[in-house]
């Protein structure tokens, strides 16, 4: 039985103050703390105290406190003394306000922030090319066929999906195009126009495109999964730096197999515009083969090769970088990959917008 009394601006509880009894005794405390000035609550006589109860003492302090009193609690027996200590909510820590951050500052923050991550990703970049140089002429940090597993994975995986996207571009603009120079007379000028987009534009960038989201998008999470796992902790315990182990194979193997994919892509695009030159526009293959040889000179495969080779070099460093940066579990792998791809294909179409600048 629970019985509340006042005695004295003191609030007395006395008997069970459980989870049974809380509504009864409070319902009491109330009437009595509207009607009086309280200033302490005595619980020396109180038998039982469950978390219940100590959220009630909380409740009731609360609402005695907000007629500007402080409110202590007397009599509290050890072992109710160590029930409030831990159930109580007025012995925890305030939140801290949040303060509303302005646009400005918004702004200034996220400047900060880029110009860090853009600082490490230099960094990262610096001293892969550095381990990369090293381990041409040393290869005893390297994993034995690394090479040519990196190679395969990176470069001749990729061959089925570069080429089905490489011939239906080469068809779609030889069609396009073909159909207006055929209006004019012009249908012999397609194997110039085709040669010209696929070697300078759309051989490097279309295969950097598939590139970045298909083998980008496997280092990053490979890369994020060894985080993730401590695997890249436990080869600095055996004294193996990530960097050379990890990262300096997928660069060597993409730095020898971009080119490849990109002269690759360009042949069969070519073939698309074939297609349409022997089936469409009656011309002959030998025709559309010489002219399409002529118009092509050594810069514009020179300028093609090193384009891909960059893309592929960024392509490396970011997917790494975000790798490299993840935080959490399987969540956090899954972020990276994703940032990886986007970020990836934004930088290889706004470097190839500055290549075309450059040399054109």
């Amino acid at each position: 039985m629970s019985k509340v009394s006042v005695s004295d601006s003191t609030l007395v509880l006395s008997g069970e103050l459980t989870n049974k009894t809380t509504y009864l005794v409070y319902t009491e405390s109330v009437k009595h703390i509207r009607s009086n000035e309280i200033r302490n609550i005595d619980i020396s006589e109180v038998t039982a105290l469950d978390s219940a109860g100590v959220a009630l003492l909380d409740e009731l302090q609360s609402l005695a406190s907000a007629k500007g009193s402080l409110i202590m609690v007397l009599g509290a027996s050890q072992e109710l003394a160590s029930i409030i200590e831990t159930f109580s909510s007025l012995s925890l820590p305030l939140p801290e306000s949040v303060t509303k951050v302005g646009f400005f500052e918004r702004i200034g923050n996220e400047g900060i922030n880029a110009w860090k991550n853009f600082t490490i990703l230099l960094i990262l970049a610096s001293e892969s090319f550095y381990w990369s140089i090293v381990g041409i002429f040393d290869h005893r940090s390297a994993r034995k066929g690394s090479f040519y597993a990196q190679a395969f994975q990176l470069g001749t995986s990729a061959l089925p999906i570069v080429a089905l996207l490489s011939i239906v571009i080469g068809f779609i603009l030889s069609l396009q195009s073909g159909v207006q120079l055929r209006n004019y007379g012009a249908g012999v000028f397609l194997a110039d126009l085709l040669s010209i987009t696929m070697v300078r534009e759309m051989g490097p960038l279309l295969t950097a495109i598939i590139v970045a989201g298909r083998s980008g998008s496997a280092i990053a999470s490979e890369i994020a999964t060894m985080k993730v796992t401590e695997e890249l902790d436990a080869l600095q315990v055996m004294a193996l730096n990530p960097l050379r182990y990890v990262i300096v194979p997928k660069l060597h193997a993409i730095t020898v197999v971009m080119p490849m994919l990109v002269a690759f892509s360009i042949l069969i695009g070519m073939l698309g515009g074939v297609i349409i030159s022997v089936g469409y526009l009656d011309l002959s293959l030998a025709n559309f083969v010489n002219r399409a040889i002529d118009v092509i000179v050594i810069k514009d495969l020179v300028i093609s090769f090193v384009k891909s080779t960059v893309f592929a070099w960024v392509i490396v460093i970011i997917g790494s970088y975000y790798g490299l940066q993840v935080r959490g579990g399987a969540e956090g792998v899954g972020k990276a990959t994703t940032m990886s791809v986007v970020n990836s294909i934004f930088a290889v179409i706004l470097l190839d917008a500055i290549f075309s600048l450059l040399y054109l």
